[in-house]
């Protein structure tokens, strides 16, 4: 597998399958439940799963614009004196 890099592009979709179902003993559950809020039993399950972009809090992303264009606009002036 290590000279033949066709062999391994066709393993790399089963591989991030498999570690993102796995559950983490960190968190205690696996990296596709955090996103999507559950464990896919069969690629079936995953046919009609959500965007994540729909979870996205839009008053949240807001203020997070404007903290950045805060520290921004304070590193311009530091760096200017």
């Amino acid at each position: 597998m290590r000279d033949n890099h066709n062999s391994r592009d066709e393993y790399l979709f089963h591989i991030d399958s498999t570690y993102n179902r796995v559950v983490h003993k960190t968190t205690n559950i696996s990296p596709f439940e955090v996103v999507y809020g559950f464990n896919p039993l069969t690629p079936l399950d995953l046919l009609n799963l959500p965007n994540p972009q729909t979870f996205v809090n839009k008053e949240g992303v807001t203020k997070t614009e404007f903290v950045k264009k805060c520290m921004r606009g304070l590193k311009n002036k530091y760096n200017n004196k």
